[in-house]
């Protein structure tokens, strides 16, 4: 299992990549391999403000349905439109290609509450 330093996860198993102003978030990797085969992905909340630990959209693999909970409050800029025709990517690579939604971040001091990775794998 993958669990890369320079990122923040949540006790959900969703993962932030911060970029100055901007992040990615995606799923982590114990995260897609307990869902298994990914299906679907469906964020309904382009350009809206979404609060930290809200629901932002929610992940179909072939056994479940699992809601995405935002890591920090932002605003989703943009969703990964390759996860449309292929949303196996979440799968193979959840940390690269498999990122789900890009934000504006906006309360940097929200992510001192997200752990980093050897606290990560500490709950699991």
């Amino acid at each position: 299992m993958n669990f890369p330093v320079d990122i923040r996860y949540t006790s959900e198993h969703e993962w932030i990549r911060v970029e100055g102003d901007e992040a990615f978030v995606g799923i982590t990797d114990y995260a897609q391999s307990e869902l298994g085969e990914i299906v679907f992905i469906d964020v309904p909340t382009l350009g809206e403000t979404v609060g930290q630990g809200e629901v932002f959209g929610s992940i179909e693999a072939v056994k479940t349905v699992s809601d995405l909970n935002m890591p920090v409050t932002g605003e989703v800029l943009e969703i990964n439109g390759a996860l449309d025709a292929q949303p196996e990517l979440v799968n193979n690579d959840p940390y690269g290609e498999g990122w789900i939604i890009r934000i504006a971040v906006k309360d940097a001091a929200e992510l001192e509450s997200l752990m980093d990775a050897k606290a990560y794998q500490a709950i699991l």
